[in-house]
């Protein structure tokens, strides 16, 4: 983007402005950056649920490992359409994972003591972890269908009929 300064500010000597500065910043990849950020939502639901059984990495394939690792700014090689059967079944046994644990956690504290998901995630107020986790499928190459029904039946398995029909 060009940048048009009055005529007062162009004999004004001192340090450079930020916004000089972040344009003269590389551009990052974009891709990379969602690449990351599916990562850090994996680790974060792993860390909010306590899901022990879950190995991180083991979701991504070898180039999916190695963009980690990399310069936001580099243009990475990123998985393709094609994937090995056996990380897309690790990827959608972890999402159903998610699924359950965050409807087993609300209901459980709803039956408890008859608390909001506001009140039971005070840090998440815009946050559906079975809406993110059919999100989330988007980027990890599994059916949306297959989390949404799985969360019905979960909704559906704790007594929860009313929100399962919707």
């Amino acid at each position: 983007p060009t940048l048009d300064t009055e005529d007062a500010w162009v004999s004004v000597e001192g340090p450079v402005s930020i916004v000089e500065l972040a344009l003269e910043q590389k551009r990052v990849h974009y891709p990379l950056v969602e690449h990351q950020f599916v990562l850090c939502t994996v680790l974060y639901a792993i860390m909010r649920f306590s899901l022990k059984s879950v190995k991180p990495l083991s979701l991504f394939d070898s180039k999916g490992k190695n963009a980690f690792f990399k310069d936001l700014t580099s243009i990475q090689l990123l998985p393709s359409g094609d994937m090995d059967p056996n990380v897309l079944s690790l990827r959608q046994q972890f999402l159903l994972k998610v699924v359950s644990a965050a409807v087993q956690m609300l209901c459980s504290s709803q039956k408890a003591k008859e608390v909001s998901q506001e009140e039971l995630f005070p840090f998440e107020k815009a946050r559906n972890w079975p809406t993110l986790a059919a999100d989330l499928a988007q980027y990890l190459q599994i059916s949306e269908d297959v989390v949404k029904r799985h969360y019905v039946c979960e909704l559906y398995s704790y007594g929860m009929d009313h929100l399962g029909e919707e």
